[in-house]
């Protein structure tokens, strides 16, 4: 690949300093540049009415197609329900060894769990759930350390336990493609 990047695209509407935090933290990480631009798809096309969720498979597909062309890494960053056929709902999802991976905040809200309100738990998770993503397109699989940002992850608690970080095993399964590293 020529172009170097990581592209993060934005479905719809999120905040400056929560994107620019992400950003920071995606950079950080896997030492890329990180950008980030504005999608568009039609999600009624993927939305399930009898699950009420939207289809991570098809989802993480299109974005595939449309927007992963001309960049490195790819991460569609939406806020809405999630799932695969095999789970009542997913966080994201990612092509192993791809391109491309989707996101999405709509379960990181401490509310949701019918706890208090605080902004600093979806970004760190959002975060998280990034790289973690991001990870899977470098051939990372889940990991069995558990702070590693690389162990799965079914519940925002299992998210909340674990690092922003890969764990040394995990950062040396990447290292060759990381800029910097030999």
């Amino acid at each position: 690949m020529d172009l170097q990047n990581i592209t993060l695209i934005s479905f719809g509407y999120f905040e400056e300093s929560f994107l620019r935090k992400t950003i920071e933290a995606v950079n950080k990480e896997f030492l890329f540049p990180v950008n980030i631009k504005e999608g568009h798809i039609d999600l009624s096309e993927f939305y399930d009415p009898v699950r009420r969720q939207y289809n991570g498979n098809k989802l993480l597909k299109e974005v595939d197609s449309l927007y992963a062309s001309d960049t490195y890494k790819t991460i569609g960053l939406f806020n809405v329900d999630l799932f695969i056929p095999i789970l009542t709902y997913i966080f994201g999802q990612a092509f192993l060894n791809g391109r491309t991976g989707i996101v999405s905040h709509y379960r990181f809200s401490n509310e949701r769990y019918g706890m208090t309100s605080d902004d600093k738990f979806i970004i760190d998770r959002f975060k998280k759930e990034i790289i973690h993503e991001l990870g899977h397109t470098f051939g990372l699989i889940h990991c069995h350390i558990s702070t590693c940002v690389m162990r799965s992850s079914t519940y925002v608690e299992d998210i909340d336990q674990k690092s922003e970080h890969l764990c040394l095993s995990c950062r040396n399964g990447i290292s060759s493609v990381l800029p910097g590293t030999v």
